[in-house]
C-alpha cells in the first residue's frame, strides 16, 4: 500500500512541473498576441492602400504586366503555405498544410503544374517526411516576422513570376495562411496575390456611373511603374499574411496551453483523490494490524496467566 502511495505521489509531482510549465507557456503566449495585433492593424492599412493603389494603376494602363495579366492557359503555379517553427499550437500547422493540400488538389485538376514554398519548420518536416517537393523554404521567425523576413520570402517568388514557365517561372502565385479573425477564431485561408484581381463592388460602379473616370499619365512609363509597384505590392502582401500567422499561432498557443493547464489540474485533483484514498487505506490496515496485535497478546496474556 506504501508504494501505491509512493507512485501517486511522484505522479502528482510529475503533473504539477507540467503545469507550470504550460501555464508559463499561456502567459508568454498571452502577451505575444497583443503585440502581434498591434503590427497587424499597423500593416494592413498599408497593404490595402497599395492594392488600391496598384489596381488603380492597372486599370488605367493597357501594358500587359506579370501583375495584372491573365494567362490564357496558365501552367505552372506557385503555392506559399506559412506554418510555424514550433509546436504545442493545437491544430494551427495541420490547418494550415491540410488548406494548402486542398488548394494544390484543386489546381492540379484544373490542369496545372503546382510548385511549393514553405515558411516554417512544421511545413517543411511535413512535406520531408513524404518526400514532396519543395522548391525553396524558409525557418526562424514565424513567431515574429519582419519586413526584412518578408522581403527575403517575396524574392524569389517574385523571380519565379517574372521568368517564362519554360525557364521555370510560373503564371499564378497563391498563399495559404492562417487569417487572424479573433482571440478564439484563425482561420486558414488561400488566397492568389498574382495576378491581380482587379475587382470593381456594386458600390464602386454605381458611383463610377456618376463620375468621369481620370486619365493616368506614366513617367517614365506605365510598364516601369508597375514594375516597382511589383515587388512592393507582394512584400507587402506577405507581409501582412506572416503577421496574421504569427497572431494565429501565438493565439493558438495560448488556447491549446490553456487547455493543457486546465487537463493537468483536473488530473492532479484526481490524483489526489487516490493518493487520499490509499493514504486512509494505508491508516486503516495499520489500525487494523495494531488491533489485532493487541487482541492476540491479550489472548497469549490470559492464556500464560492460566
Amino acid at each position: 500500500m506504501g508504494a501505491q502511495l509512493r507512485v501517486y505521489k511522484r505522479r502528482i509531482k510529475s503533473v504539477t512541473a507540467t503545469k507550470k510549465i504550460t501555464k508559463a507557456m499561456e502567459m508568454i503566449a498571452a502577451s505575444r498576441i497583443v503585440k502581434a495585433q498591434r503590427q497587424v492593424a499597423a500593416s494592413t492599412p498599408y497593404a490595402s492602400e497599395l492594392t488600391r493603389a496598384v489596381t488603380a494603376v492597372a486599370t488605367g494602363s493597357n501594358t500587359k504586366h506579370a501583375l495584372t495579366t491573365e494567362v490564357e492557359n496558365p501552367v505552372r503555379v506557385a503555392v506559399l503555405l506559412v506554418t510555424s517553427d514550433r509546436g504545442l499550437a493545437g491544430g494551427y500547422s495541420s490547418n494550415a498544410i491540410k488548406a494548402a493540400g486542398q488548394l494544390t488538389d484543386r489546381l492540379k485538376a484544373e490542369g496545372k503544374d503546382v510548385v511549393t514554398y514553405i515558411v516554417g519548420r512544421k511545413g517543411v518536416a511535413y512535406y520531408g517526411f513524404r518526400e514532396l517537393p519543395v522548391v525553396d523554404s524558409w525557418t526562424g521567425f514565424t513567431d515574429s516576422p519582419t519586413y526584412a523576413d518578408a522581403k527575403r520570402v517575396a524574392g524569389p517568388l517574385i523571380e519565379a513570376v517574372q521568368r517564362e514557365t519554360a525557364e521555370g517561372g510560373v503564371d499564378e502565385l497563391h498563399i495559404v495562411f492562417t487569417e487572424f479573425v479573433s482571440m478564439m477564431t484563425q482561420t486558414p485561408v488561400d488566397k492568389r496575390l498574382l495576378p491581380l484581381s482587379l475587382e470593381v463592388t456594386e458600390d464602386e460602379s454605381e458611383t463610377a456611373k456618376d463620375k468621369i473616370l481620370p486619365l493616368f499619365d506614366f513617367e517614365p512609363s506605365d510598364e516601369a511603374v508597375l514594375d516597382a509597384l511589383l515587388p512592393r505590392y507582394v512584400e507587402s502582401r506577405i507581409f501582412n499574411a506572416l503577421l496574421q500567422a504569427a497572431a494565429s499561432e501565438h493565439a493558438a498557443r495560448r488556447r491549446a496551453m490553456k487547455s493543457a493547464t486546465d487537463n493537468a489540474e483536473e488530473l492532479i485533483k484526481s490524483l489526489s483523490r487516490l493518493a487520499n484514498a490509499a493514504r486512509q487505506a494505508e491508516i486503516t490496515q495499520e489500525i487494523s494490524e495494531i488491533v489485532g496485535g493487541a487482541s492476540a497478546l491479550a489472548d497469549a496474556t490470559a492464556g500464560s496467566d492460566r
